[in-house]
């Protein structure tokens, strides 16, 4: 497990939807280890393999208060009602910002875990607000598209006063597996 460097608002690959994930194999693990760990040490309630320069549909969450620790790969979304929660959100590829965020209040989660078996994660609240989160990340959204307008321009306006909006990307090691080694 070894932490990786945070991609920033601004860094390309936060913007491309990533691929699907056919091998699922000790490369694989590899990144799920290595997200869990950035993400504990960050401190963060979710991360998508997108924000370490990985372009796979993967992300990890933990959640206080009961919502758990886990993973999902491939994960497809199904909201069981359209009840809504409204409320602040962040992001570590946005760091020290929050703004409040409408989400749906449950979700039903469909995927995989690290070893290909079919997995379904169900959360209300946060664990919910989470999921949604970083499964946008897997298709290039980010939480400030999602901001209605005037809440939107604060946000990019604190964005673009951010010390560290403008840094270079960090360096991240190509993997030699072949879907974790696209160039981003």
């Amino acid at each position: 497990m070894t932490v990786q460097p945070i991609r920033l608002f601004g860094d390309p690959v936060l913007r491309t939807p990533a691929d699907v994930v056919t091998d699922f194999d000790k490369e694989l693990r590899t990144l799920v280890a290595d997200l869990t760990e950035t993400m504990m040490d960050a401190p963060g309630q979710g991360l998508a393999a997108p924000q370490i320069g990985v372009g796979l549909r993967v992300f990890t969450y933990h959640i206080r208060d009961g919502g758990g620790t886990g993973h999902l790969v491939n994960p497809v979304l199904h909201f069981p009602n359209d009840e809504e929660q409204d409320g602040p959100e962040g992001c570590l590829s946005i760091p020290g910002l929050q703004f409040d965020c409408v989400r749906r209040e449950h979700v039903i989660a469909h995927g995989q875990n690290m070893y290909g078996d079919p997995i379904t994660v169900e959360g209300s609240a946060m664990l919910s607000r989470a999921i949604q989160h970083e499964t946008d990340h897997l298709d290039g959204v980010l939480f400030v598209d999602r901001l209605d307008g005037e809440t939107r321009k604060a946000a990019m306006r604190a964005i673009r006063e951010a010390e560290w909006n403008g840094e270079a990307a960090p360096t991240v090691k190509v993997s030699p597996h072949p879907t974790l080694g696209r160039a981003r």
